[in-house]
Parts: structure tokens; sequence; C-alpha cells
């Protein structure tokens, strides 16, 4: 059974029941532990330590948040900045992230019509990941494809009810899957 780490970051997360109910789906599963970083750091002043030996602990990383203008919110982005040290997570000894997994688990006001090449974003959501991608590539991870809610500003009980359970199920895959299933795996864009 694979240790799971959700990072989460919403800096508005009261408001956000989409979000809210994701985390429900997933709170209390065995080896399953959720940060929330702005609860944790809400002056921003992250322990590195902790995040590090955190990260040296479980296999499968999660970056769950809201896309925020196109990206992370700041809180996840100052993680990622402070967190991935040069000589720890890359570069000459930075070896400790070495094969674990990751994935970015987002939800965007945004459906995904508004995220692709003909939609109002021109770009698709992919596209728009691409530095988490580079990121892990650049630590030796293994970038698993994105999970996505779109549309939560409208999304019906049904939907969301649909999704929180999609993304329990993926969780469960990645932490009791003897092998991590081919499909999940993304190779970097060349």
């Amino acid at each position: 059974m694979r240790k799971i780490l959700v990072l989460f970051a919403h800096p508005k997360y009261e408001l956000s029941d989409v979000n809210q109910f994701l985390l429900e789906n997933i709170r209390g599963l065995e080896n399953v532990t959720i940060r929330d970083l702005y609860e944790l750091y809400p002056d921003f002043h992250i322990n590195i330590q902790a995040e590090q030996e955190l990260l040296f602990e479980h296999e499968v990383i999660i970056w769950h948040h809201p896309i925020y203008w196109y990206s992370c919110p700041p809180i996840l982005k100052q993680w990622i900045d402070l967190v991935l040290e040069f000589g720890w997570a890359y570069g000459p000894g930075g070896v400790f992230l070495r094969n674990k997994y990751i994935l970015n688990a987002v939800t965007s006001g945004g459906s995904e019509m508004v995220y692709s090449t003909e939609g109002k974003n021109r770009y698709t959501l992919g596209e728009f990941l691409r530095p988490f991608e580079q990121t892990a590539y650049l630590c030796d991870m293994r970038y698993l494809p994105y999970f996505h809610v779109g549309g939560t500003h409208r999304i019906s009980k049904e939907d969301l009810d649909q999704k929180a359970k999609e993304y329990r199920e993926l969780v469960l895959t990645l932490r009791d899957s003897l092998e991590i299933p081919f499909s999940f795996i993304q190779k970097p864009q060349p």
C-alpha cells in the first residue's frame, strides 16, 4: 500500500463547495495525508524540512488546487520554490524524489471546452500544467495525467458526486495497485 500526500492549496477554501466535497471523499483513507497549505502557512513561512520529510515518506504526491490565473495559487508556487531545493530534489545529490509519482488534481470554473485550442482560453489544460510536468521531470519523478473538475460554478449535484467518486477511485488505485496502470503514466513531451 503506497502512502499518498495531498498538498491542497485553495485561498478561499470555505467558499469552494466542490473542493470541500472532493477532499471529504478522500479524508480519513488509510495512508492518505491531506495538508492544507493555507491553513498550515497563513504567513507563507513554509517549514522546508518538515515538508521535505513528508515528501520523503510518501510515494505519491498530489498537487490539489484550483486553476488560479492559469496556474496554481501563490502558496503552492511558494511551496514548490522553497521545498524542491537544488541538491535535494534535483541537481547533484538531488535524488530524494526520484521515481515518486506526482499529479495535479485541479478544479476550474471553466469547462473542458473553455480549455481547448478552440475555447476562450486558447490552450488545453495540459498545456497550462506544463510547468508542473517539467518540475516533475526535473526532479526525476513520474508525472501522471491530471484529474480535472471543470465548470465548478454550475456543476450539478449528480456530476459532482460522480467526479468525487472518480477522485476517490483514483486515490485508491494509486494507493493500492501493485503497479500503477501504464495508462496513468505520462511521458514528458519533447
